[in-house]
């Protein structure tokens, strides 16, 4: 099997087909090479497939479950849901009547503002009213202070003069009294005094004796009437110094019959 033939036209120039024998058996060895790469990679490749496939028959399975538990989800939440617009609409019908509530009180406090300026308008007339009034009254007040003042010292002039006024009377009153006891007094005494020059003789004497005591017996009641004159006029005037009032009054003096 020896090539006699003329290189030409399997090969171009000299040698190509060794060198592409050369290079066959290259290409051999990396096909080689590849396969057995191939092969590696392929047994990897299993391996790594067969741990995929746990992974992904773990992976369903947890997806499995993940759906089931995503189906709890979706009716819990479902429910929650539900709940949250039940709540929602009640919250709403709350805010909506808490609205009506907050618009009444604002219309009532408007109202009330309204009111409290107005009373504050009136309080403000009121109080200047007030305070003119209590100037005026003040005013008035210190003139009657004063008024009253001096009404008061000229009733105290008035009682000091009443006073020394009512004393002169019962001083009069009583000097009067005095002075027409002394009188019947003196006139008893000068009476009694002839009485007893006329009884200067025994016989005289015993004749007089009865009217002698007569007149004793009447200068003694008299010299009585005095002191209780001068005792009760001293009484009088020491209580209206004393500030009692209506002792203007003279004192009761017994008529004592001559004898």
């Amino acid at each position: 099997e020896t090539n006699t033939l003329p290189f030409h036209p399997f090969e171009m120039q000299q040698g190509d087909i060794l060198r592409m024998e050369k290079e066959h058996q290259v290409l051999k060895e990396q096909l080689k090479e590849a396969q057995e790469k191939h092969e590696q990679l392929q047994s990897r490749s299993s391996e790594e497939i067969s741990a995929l496939k746990e992974l992904l028959k773990s992976s369903v399975e947890k997806t499995e479950v993940s759906k089931n538990e995503l189906d709890w989800f979706h009716q819990d939440l479902d429910i929650q849901v539900k709940k949250w617009q039940q709540e929602k609409k009640e919250n709403q019908e709350n805010l909506k009547a808490l609205r009506n509530t907050v618009k009444k009180h604002a219309d009532t406090n408007d109202r009330y503002s309204k009111i409290i300026d107005e009373k504050e308008k009136q309080y403000n007339i009121s109080l200047n009213t007030y305070l003119d009034t209590s100037n005026k009254f003040a005013s008035e007040k210190l003139k009657l202070e004063e008024l009253i003042k001096k009404n008061e010292d000229n009733c105290q002039d008035c009682t000091e003069r009443a006073v020394e006024a009512e004393i002169s009377v019962l001083k009069n009153w009583k000097e009067t009294e005095v002075c027409k006891l002394n009188g019947i007094a003196a006139n008893a005494e000068e009476n009694l005094k002839m009485l007893k020059l006329f009884s200067s003789s025994a016989s005289t004497a015993l004749m007089l004796k009865s009217q002698t005591d007569s007149w004793e017996i009447f200068i003694s009641n008299v010299k009585k009437q005095l002191e209780k004159v001068e005792t009760e006029y001293e009484e009088k005037i020491q209580m209206v110094k004393n500030g009692v009032r209506n002792c203007l009054t003279k004192v009761e003096i017994v008529d004592l019959p001559s004898p």
